[in-house]
């Protein structure tokens, strides 16, 4: 019997050399709901790009990675 399961997404981000785990809030929302419903607590995902979807641990994995360069 073949089970079909949905993929839990989990979202990584990348501030400051550390990656922050965020969980799905909705699994129906769009990546980029995700992205706005997360921008009021971490203002760097409003510039976030998403890389492709990988899957880990049978989880969707996406990485948020800020466009901004930083200042040195």
């Amino acid at each position: 019997m073949l089970l079909a399961t949905q993929l839990e997404r989990v979202f990584i981000l990348k501030d400051k050399g550390q990656d922050i785990t965020l969980t799905d809030p909705e699994p129906r929302w769009s990546v980029e709901a995700v992205l706005n419903f997360y921008a009021n607590t971490y203002p760097i995902l409003t510039t976030a790009k998403v890389s492709a979807p990988i899957i880990r641990n049978d989880m969707i994995e996406y990485k948020l990675e800020s466009v901004m360069g930083t200042k040195g």
